[in-house]
């Protein structure tokens, strides 16, 4: 599959080719509702999600190599900076026209260059991952989201270009940076106890001490398996503030693509779902990781499916020259790395 994915992208570079698969690789291996929700995606696009994605993991994987040491560990902070800082230069000159040998870094700069996705997007999202080698906590919502402009709302950004848009691009990109949002507050939900064994504590501490709830008492429960009322109603209180989220940015779904628009969906619901197993774990997620049960993954793929096969069938019949969405640059531009 991956061979046809490259061929429908117009990538014969033997080269990136490799680098697109590597991506792909890491994306299925890390991604699992990402990954599921990208088989949605028209074949020719996926490689670039593949790409978008594979960058973004390695420079986590940077921030939290193995081992579970993070903030807290001053040891391993100039390591992991200095890898941060040569990844940052590898990019700058891959954006530049360089080669570069590192495959996540090749796919990208070619991703970005077929695409014309902004570079600002990729500096802010390692500002965001340097700063987790020094911040361990956020005061308050504000301070939150501020940290997740790069982490989290420039990803939406980026995969913007390569979904495509039935609106002015402009229009669609609050929305698409707020589902970005969305999602990662979803993860950090869903991480609160591994997040803390790296010293971090994303849940804002005025969210937490109107429960009464702090980072002592966080620890005390998690080293002792333990539950408390105070934690579970700081986790409630969270996870409304990740639904009102998801409701600002479920607009901008039918902004996109038709042929695209399923992947997005099944994402939504998906990612969404993973708050409903965190609540159907009894709020448990200092203890354990909450997973979307594999039936109601496979149900809302099988709905995603049969909405791929529904649009794709209506782009065959729409008359021609009558455009779908917005114009997005060709994938069969001149490889220059």
């Amino acid at each position: 599959m991956t061979a046809r994915e490259l061929d429908a992208a117009g990538i014969r570079d033997p080269r990136l080719r490799a680098a697109y698969a590597h991506c792909r690789e890491l994306n299925a291996r890390h991604g699992r509702t990402y990954f599921l929700a990208t088989r949605l995606l028209p074949p020719d696009r996926r490689p670039a999600v593949h790409a978008l994605y594979g960058f973004a993991r390695w420079a986590d994987d940077i921030v939290d190599a193995p081992g579970g040491a993070g903030t807290h560990d001053a040891d391993e902070r100039p390591r992991r900076t200095a890898a941060l800082d040569r990844l940052s230069d590898d990019l700058a000159r891959g954006l530049a026209g360089a080669r570069s040998t590192a495959p996540v870094v090749a796919a990208l700069a070619d991703t970005s260059s077929r695409y014309a996705i902004d570079h600002r997007h990729f500096t802010d999202f390692l500002a965001s991952m340097r700063s987790d080698l020094t911040v361990s906590e956020y005061a308050d919502y504000g301070e939150l989201r501020a940290y997740m402009h790069g982490s989290a709302a420039v990803i939406g950004l980026q995969m913007l270009p390569v979904l495509g848009t039935v609106v002015p691009r402009e229009e669609a990109a609050p929305y698409a940076a707020e589902l970005g949002v969305a999602f990662q507050l979803t993860n950090f939900l869903r991480d609160v106890g591994e997040d803390l064994d790296r010293g971090r504590i994303y849940l804002p501490q005025d969210l937490l001490a109107a429960h009464g709830v702090d980072r002592e008492l966080l620890c005390r429960c998690r080293d002792a398996n333990a539950a408390d009322h105070r934690v579970t109603a700081a986790l409630r209180a969270f996870a409304a503030l990740t639904r009102a989220a998801y409701r600002r940015a479920a607009p901008g779904v039918s902004m996109l693509d038709p042929v695209t628009r399923p992947c997005i969906r099944t994402a939504f619901v998906l990612y969404g779902g993973i708050l409903e197993a965190v609540a159907a774990d009894d709020w448990a997620v200092l203890h354990r990781r909450a997973v979307v049960p594999r039936r109601r993954r496979a149900l809302v793929a099988g709905d995603g499916l049969l909405r791929v096969t529904a649009a794709r069938l209506a782009a065959r019949r729409r008359p021609a020259g009558a455009p779908a969405a917005s114009p997005r640059p060709s994938p069969a531009r001149k490889e220059a790395r």
